[in-house]
């Protein structure tokens, strides 16, 4: 598992994001993995420097910058733990390319998290261009495959925050091939921060029933990137 007292090494080789994925429990967020934060490139307050900066101070092993549509932000902060690491800092975290995109699944504009992609790949273009799609590049299916062509995996952001319940959205985003659940989400916004647990109570056992992977993450928009404001 991946708790607080229980790191991820990352001191050598670059892991599998995969499996992180499946060492991931309600403990692990958000001081030791963070897969879910916002910058000034879209709606966050921080700049990616910033969030660098506390991921650094509160000794995260993992995290991931998932701007709407656009990966400017992780940009910057990939640059700044390069020059980190030049000027000798050690024990940096791992720093993951992330995206969350507006898609449509069963009628419902629900939020997809891709990560570990490469951003390059053509099939991600339409979805690296500062704003949502439209048409069938909004459509669900598209754009899990669209991260799947890329590389990388994709995963249903907090189910339990649309107009239909996360039961049903889950399985209908299984059966198009997603990767993973944001099961540990705080929808109260709690601090410090905690997943909610009556959701997460419903949301865990359908998730595994269905083989696939937990996440966690803050989803900061605020100045503090252990909470969402």
């Amino acid at each position: 598992m991946v708790t607080a007292t229980t790191p991820i090494d990352n001191s050598l080789s670059k892991p599998l994001l995969r499996e992180i994925f499946t060492k991931v429990e309600a403990l692990s967020c958000p001081f030791v993995v963070n897969f879910h934060l916002h910058t000034r490139y879209s709606d966050g307050q921080m700049q990616p420097r910033d969030v660098v900066e506390q991921a650094v101070n509160l000794k995260i092993k993992h995290f991931a910058l998932t701007d709407h549509h656009t990966i400017e932000g992780y940009e910057v902060a990939r640059q700044e733990l390069i020059y980190r690491k030049r000027s000798g800092e050690t024990n940096l975290p791992q720093l993951w390319v992330g995206v969350e995109i507006n898609a449509s699944l069963l009628f419902t504009d629900v939020h997809i998290l891709g990560y570990d992609f490469d951003p390059r790949h053509p099939s991600l273009l339409p979805y690296l261009q500062g704003k949502p799609t439209a048409g069938i590049d909004y459509q669900a299916v598209r754009v899990i495959n669209s991260i799947h062509q890329a590389g990388g995996l994709a995963v249903l952001a907090h189910p339990a925050r649309y107009r239909r319940g996360a039961k049903e959205l889950i399985y209908a985003a299984a059966n198009l091939g997603i990767d993973g659940i944001e099961t540990y989400y705080s929808y109260e916004n709690c601090d410090p921060w905690q997943p909610s647990r009556r959701i997460t109570a419903e949301v865990k056992p359908i998730v595994e029933d269905l083989g696939l992977f937990h996440t966690c993450g803050t989803d900061s928009h605020g100045l503090k990137i252990t909470r969402r404001i």
